[in-house]
């Protein structure tokens, strides 16, 4: 089979297409012939030499796939033939990929196998740092940064689906209007406006429920003034900074939880746990055509490079999908 790896830690042009033997799925485990593959910020950091994959991941890019399975391991039986969608550890990008049975997701007719390609990775990371890490619940406000990200986008859309009042902030006026075209409350401008400010204004100075931050560093002080009290901070990543100070004595005052977590070193017992969950909360709305993925664009499996640089270069609005085989 043809798949990507990225031998050199030094920019786009190092990814290589190269040949490999096709996995092999099993106990429990699943073998997808892989229609379409989704581009991850993860992706990148690990081509640049950031992010090593765990232990016993595959050297190949590449975190969720859709596709037909064509081979299932002992106790995966129900799911040979069918199309599906799933988080993997790694492996995606490529023309055969192996899937632990639990981590998939039976892709319903109401949407594309592109569509499905764009959604294990930040489905899972929305549901178990906003919903279950966040305790985000009916008639909750919630902070978002990088509203016009995929976790941004998905975010949007579960918040509608839930009934959360949810806020962004977006790197332009542009952004800010795609963001509030799709269910955002508010979407403020973070070079123009200052965030704290916005968000207390339109919570009538009690601050949101939760936050959800993929910033780290400076945005963290900035995000304990926005909340409200018995307010939750989530941190899924640290694009300014792994480092933040804060007020120690405002997180007791107000009660404020601090919690933050990462998907990919994770048990598959526990993957396996949160799929489950979504297959009875979340999936029922994608079979029925109430939530699908906002798509940006979509690259060859050669070129994806290219999309890599999309992403890169921060001009995409949801996700960005390699399209695999037809």
């Amino acid at each position: 089979m043809l798949a990507l790896v990225a031998p050199q830690p030094d920019g786009a042009e190092e990814l290589a297409l190269i040949e490999r033997p096709v996995p092999r799925p099993g106990p429990g485990e699943v073998l997808i012939r892989v229609a379409a593959a989704g581009v991850n910020r993860p992706d990148i950091l690990q081509r640049r030499g950031l992010y090593p994959p765990p232990p016993g991941a595959p050297d190949i890019l590449g975190l969720e796939v859709s596709g037909e399975v064509i081979e299932v391991g002992e106790g995966a039986e129900a799911l040979m033939g069918l199309h599906v969608c799933a988080l993997v550890v790694g492996g995606g990008y490529a023309q055969y990929c192996v899937a632990p049975a639990g981590t998939c997701l039976v892709v319903p007719d109401a949407i594309s196998l592109i569509e499905a390609a764009a959604m294990p990775e930040t489905l899972f990371t929305v549901w178990v740092n906003l919903f279950e890490r966040g305790f985000a619940a009916d008639g909750d406000w919630v902070l978002v940064h990088g509203g016009t990200s995929g976790i941004g986008t998905m975010a949007l859309l579960l918040g509608q689906l839930f009934n959360l009042h949810v806020i962004v902030t977006c790197g332009s006026d542009d952004k800010c209007a795609q963001a509030a075209q799709l269910g955002a409350v508010a979407a403020i401008n973070y070079r123009e406006q200052d965030f704290v400010d916005e968000v207390l204004k339109l919570t009538e100075g009690r601050g949101v429920q939760v936050v959800l931050d993929m910033v780290g560093g400076d945005y963290v002080p900035r995000n304990l003034r926005a909340l409200s009290v018995d307010g939750r901070h989530v941190s899924i990543a640290f694009q300014r900074g792994a480092s933040a100070e804060i007020l120690i004595s405002d997180v007791m005052r107000r009660r404020l939880t601090l919690t933050g977590s990462t998907l990919r070193p994770r048990a598959v017992e526990f993957k396996t746990m949160v799929a489950s969950e979504i297959a009875h909360t979340v999936w029922p709305y994608v079979e029925g055509g109430r939530l699908r993925p906002v798509i940006d664009s979509t690259f060859p499996l050669s070129h994806a490079a290219e999309a890599h640089a999309r992403m890169e270069a921060g001009e995409h609005f949801g996700k960005i999908v390699l399209e695999v085989a037809p």
